[in-house]
């Protein structure tokens, strides 16, 4: 019991609600500095904003950018979501045929609309933008973990989700690769960069 409270005080002190410095996804300070890495994304079938089914194999052939987030977030997936919409137009502008795709870490509020709202509120479109809903707390958990390496919590009574503020970029064998900071707008500028060396 003290070594889980130990723990979680752990993960309290490094994360706050809705962002902060990533554990497992790791958030670099150097904003050049890009881990790479080779993560397994897992097969999945989930819901968009249209409410219809979106899954994995959707995206074979394509790099896709991956990022985590939720519209009652007071902190950072607002800029987040900001600067996918912006990398969204950078993509169109070089011509990069490359989606996105948002997972909802709070699905039980998230409904299809409510996240088709928040993205177009924040200038997204949805050519090439998914953002996905439609399971359990405890299956995002597992798919950011296991795909990701990204930690996700939400503390009881408590309507913020402790999440990592990363952009993924996942590779048309569905592997992501690299991170990058999802609140530096800088970081849009690293990942079309990266797109167009691998092309």
């Amino acid at each position: 019991m003290l070594r889980n409270a130990w723990f979680v005080l752990l993960f309290i002190m490094f994360l706050t609600a809705c962002g902060g410095n990533n554990i497992l996804g790791n958030n670099n300070q150097n904003t050049n500095k890009v881990e790479e890495f080779s993560y397994e994304v897992e097969d999945f079938t989930f819901t968009n904003q249209d409410g219809e089914e979106f899954s994995k194999s959707v995206l074979e052939g394509k790099f896709w950018i991956a990022d985590m987030i939720f519209t009652n977030c007071e902190t950072v997936c607002p800029p987040m979501t900001a600067n996918m919409a912006r990398l969204q137009r950078m993509l169109e502008e070089e011509n990069i045929d490359a989606e996105l795709v948002s997972f909802s870490v709070d699905p039980t509020n998230d409904s299809p609309e409510i996240l088709k709202d928040y993205i177009e509120k924040r200038g997204g479109t949805f050519d090439n933008w998914n953002a996905l809903t439609g399971y359990s707390d405890d299956e995002i958990k597992s798919f950011a973990i296991n795909s990701f390496k990204a930690f996700i919590e939400k503390p009881e009574n408590n309507d913020q989700v402790i999440h990592v503020k990363t952009f993924y970029l996942v590779t048309p064998d569905g592997k992501a690769i690299k991170r990058y900071d999802g609140e530096k707008a800088d970081n849009m500028e690293k990942i079309v960069e990266d797109i167009k060396a691998m092309n």
